[in-house]
């Protein structure tokens, strides 16, 4: 088995439809243009792990049929991208209720444990249904079973974020769901990867923390992947028009596409 990629979700923070929002997007009635806030699903011969744990991570799993989660990891805590972290205690159970690590920043540990305060490593003392999390920091590459995980540091806004290069059995794949810059360091870590997953918030209207579309495809050509996808999409884009737009490397990611690496 190769190493598979499963998206969780796509969207941006509000999702796709918006709440009361009438435009094209939000009426599309291409499935494509239904867009859970993001998320990743990684498998490869020896572990199952995701990238953090949006609010409708329990939706996403039930309807992608995800039963094995050995591991997570977060790229930084909003909202968006931990809201559905407590429905990972299910997986503890599944893993026969053993804890489940949580590979995250420093800052980003720190603030879960603000966030979860009744999380920790052992059963509830009353016997409560809690999840049991091992956090773990980190600021280099480590190694889940048989895939090498580099974080990825980026700029987005003020928040520490990272994105994450993963590695096995000679391919390489590279996530970056929230950014605005893409420093130097980590450009030389992730250029001809296989697989370049990138934020590409909309098309042309600038954003402060966030790539638009001119800078997701100039990171791009400096990347040089084998591949590419856009995700974190908000509802001025509509899937079909907008991706027959991209270079022929390029798609755009919808909930639910799997690929193989």
């Amino acid at each position: 088995m190769s190493l598979q990629l499963t998206f969780l979700g796509t969207g941006t923070s509000v999702g796709v439809p918006q709440i009361g929002c009438t435009c094209p997007t939000c009426t599309s009635t291409d499935p494509r243009d239904k867009r859970r806030r993001t998320g990743l699903y990684v498998q490869s011969p020896e572990v199952a792990f995701v990238v953090d744990t949006p609010p409708e991570f329990r939706i996403a799993c039930l309807e992608l049929k995800v039963t094995k989660v050995d591991a997570c990891l977060l790229t930084h805590v909003h909202m968006d991208h931990v809201a559905g972290f407590d429905d990972l205690r299910r997986f503890n159970t599944l893993n026969g209720k053993t804890v489940l690590p949580c590979y995250a920043s420093p800052s980003a540990v720190e603030a879960m444990h603000h966030i979860f305060p009744y999380i920790g490593k052992k059963p509830n003392e009353e016997g409560l249904f809690r999840p049991m999390i091992d956090f773990r920091c980190v600021k280099r590459a480590f190694q889940l079973r048989d895939v090498r995980v580099t974080p990825l540091p980026v700029v987005h806004g003020n928040t520490p974020t990272y994105g994450y290069l993963f590695e096995h059995g000679g391919k390489r794949v590279a996530y970056i769901c929230d950014c605005f810059e893409i420093p130097p360091k980590t450009l030389v870590k992730i250029r001809g990867v296989d697989v370049m997953v990138l934020d590409c918030l909309r098309d042309t209207r600038p954003h402060t923390t966030h790539l638009t579309l001119d800078g997701s495809l100039a990171y791009m050509k400096k990347i040089a992947p084998r591949r590419g996808y856009f995700i974190h999409v908000c509802h001025d884009v509509m899937h079909a028009p907008f991706e027959a737009r991209l270079p022929r490397t390029i798609k755009l990611a919808y909930d639910g596409l799997k690929i193989k690496v």
